[in-house]
């Protein structure tokens, strides 16, 4: 067997990994990427190539080297057909907007990162993971072109995606590693690229449509005015739904599709969830999706996998340097993620318990009902808010779902109260417990509130 010897290996060049492997490279350290695609393959990852913070990125990458991939920096607002109630919703997004081509994108990360100083190992299967006799992460093990390896490191940093290889090899019995993880927290989603004859009349917005499943949507993206990401995607403890063909019935029914060609085809699950409770384990740090780190009413991801694994990178750097790698060492990096978008990803999280204890007409009666700079505040932000006018307003244009909206109202008020929470989140993995004990009494509140079956 052959072994490789790094300061830190990460798994896995999509962002985070990328991000991750040049904020190492940079600080001086080796840094290897094990990537379980060629080379040609690499960078083509099912996505819906919408990117919110397209104006913030970490700087290890510098954005100049990323942009172009931005095949759509027009699109300034969201859209959500609701034709149940012969609505459309034209909806506000905070924040600088773009579509991308995303296979040109992850070529692009790919070639930032080994221009940083890290290196490629394409085409290296990671099958399980080395660990000390006290848990500590040693490496990985797996084979490369189809010969043994292992990869010895003073870090593992997971970016392996949604449900992780990793974290079921890993031993995570006496770490703060947050294992409480199952299926029914992620989404199945598809998608494909579809080319269209004429240009379409929305190619500045982000259209969204809802399936006949409530904790679900479809979408259409624009990455160029004849160029769109068209795809769906649903919550596992739903019903599975025929994407393919709901997608293409969809597209049948829209004229604008008429004539349209299918270059591309590519199916994922991703996780549409509260960020992970702790994503470090001594020797071992999860980024991106393999740490939840996706906003989970969207399912956007991009921004967010990029700062955190530039996060994990700087907090691994400094335990290397100090010649300790423990959970302790490394615990930062958590707070650094709630801090900047896990509070807000947790709050996020309620509205997605929400959206699978409701009637699917019930809920687009709500949405018609909301103004949409309120909707958008609910989406990204996780706290939204009315004036007396706006809600009396809000309840004259709701008739027949006045119970509805005080039911938002009640899930509302206690999403504000989680987002409160998680921004008490602990400096140390000794008051983990404790202050996991005070969230998981207010969730039980979350699901007498919705009326949903408890997701964690």
């Amino acid at each position: 067997m052959t072994t490789h010897e790094y300061d830190v290996a990460i798994v896995g060049a999509g962002t985070s990994g990328c991000y991750a492997a040049a904020t190492i490279a940079n600080a001086g350290l080796d840094a290897v990427i094990i990537e379980r695609k060629d080379a040609e393959e690499a960078g083509h990852i099912a996505c819906g190539d919408a990117l919110k913070g397209a104006d913030k990125f970490p700087s290890a990458i510098p954005k100049s080297k990323i942009e172009p991939a931005f095949t759509n920096t027009g699109v300034d607002h969201g859209r959500f057909e609701i034709p149940s109630h012969d609505t459309v919703l034209e909806i506000p997004v905070p924040g600088e907007l773009a579509v991308i081509d995303r296979l040109k994108y992850g070529k692009l990360l790919i070639e930032g990162a080994e221009e940083a100083g890290a290196e490629l190992h394409y085409d290296t299967v990671v099958n399980d993971v080395k660990q000390t006799d006290d848990g500590q992460v040693t490496g990985v093990v797996g084979k490369r072109k189809g010969d043994p390896v292992e990869y010895d490191a003073e870090v593992i940093i997971d970016g392996a995606g949604a449900l992780s290889l990793l974290q079921d090899k890993a031993d995570f019995e006496d770490a703060t590693f947050d294992t409480n993880v199952r299926y029914s927290q992620f989404c199945s989603a598809y998608r494909e690229i579809v080319e269209v004859d004429e240009e379409v009349e929305w190619d500045d917005a982000l259209v969204f449509k809802p399936t006949e499943r409530a904790a679900g949507y479809l979408w259409y993206f624009p990455r160029t005015s004849t160029e769109i990401n068209a795809g769906l995607g649903f919550q596992m403890n739903e019903e599975p739904m025929q994407m393919i063909d709901d997608l293409k019935d969809d597209l049948r029914d829209r004229e604008e599709f008429e004539n349209a060609e299918v270059t591309d085809k590519l199916g994922a699950a991703l996780p549409t969830r509260r960020t992970y409770d702790s994503a470090v384990a001594p020797g071992y740090m999860a980024v991106g999706d393999a740490a939840a780190h996706v906003n989970p009413t969207t399912g956007g991801g991009i921004a967010g996998a990029a700062y955190a694994g530039q996060y994990a990178a700087e907090q691994a750097v400094e335990a290397i340097e100090d010649g300790d790698v423990s959970e302790d060492a490394l615990w930062h990096y958590n707070e650094r993620v709630m801090e900047h978008f896990g509070a807000r990803y947790a709050g996020l999280d309620v509205y997605n318990i929400l959206s699978t204890a409701v009637d699917v007409d019930d809920l687009m009666g709500l949405l018609a009902a909301l103004p949409g700079k309120k909707l958008a505040e609910a989406l990204y932000d996780g706290k939204t808010s009315m004036g007396p006018l706006l809600a009396a307003r809000t309840a004259i244009n709701s008739f027949g779902y006045w119970r509805q909206i005080l039911d938002f109202y009640k899930v509302k008020q206690v999403a504000e109260q989680v987002i409160d929470h998680y921004e008490r989140y602990p400096s140390s993995p000794d008051a983990l417990e404790a202050w996991q004990r005070q969230r998981d009494e207010l969730m039980e509140t979350v699901y007498d509130v919705t009326g949903a079956e408890p997701k964690y």
